[in-house]
């Protein structure tokens, strides 16, 4: 698939791995990024899961995307399908 952002890999990405609850962690979006042999750093795609598109992070950016939520450190919700 050929994705314009970041933010859309992680997207799809994270839809295929959260379970029931919608629970997934950085680690597991990161490792089946590089699986589908994303062009993005690892650095890039922990900032846009932690900081850009969490909705209970502090706002950091000029753009924010209310896509995640933080639930414990590591562990985190889809709030937006």
């Amino acid at each position: 698939m050929d994705f314009k952002t970041c933010r859309e890999e992680i997207l799809y990405t994270v839809k295929q791995l959260a379970n029931s609850k919608g629970e997934f962690t950085v680690k597991e979006v990161i490792d089946r990024m590089k699986q589908n042999n994303t062009i993005y750093k690892e650095s890039t795609i922990t900032t846009h899961i932690s900081s850009k598109c969490c909705i209970n992070s502090p706002k950091h950016h000029g753009t924010i995307h209310n896509d995640f939520e933080r639930i414990k450190p590591g562990l985190y919700r889809l709030v937006r399908n």
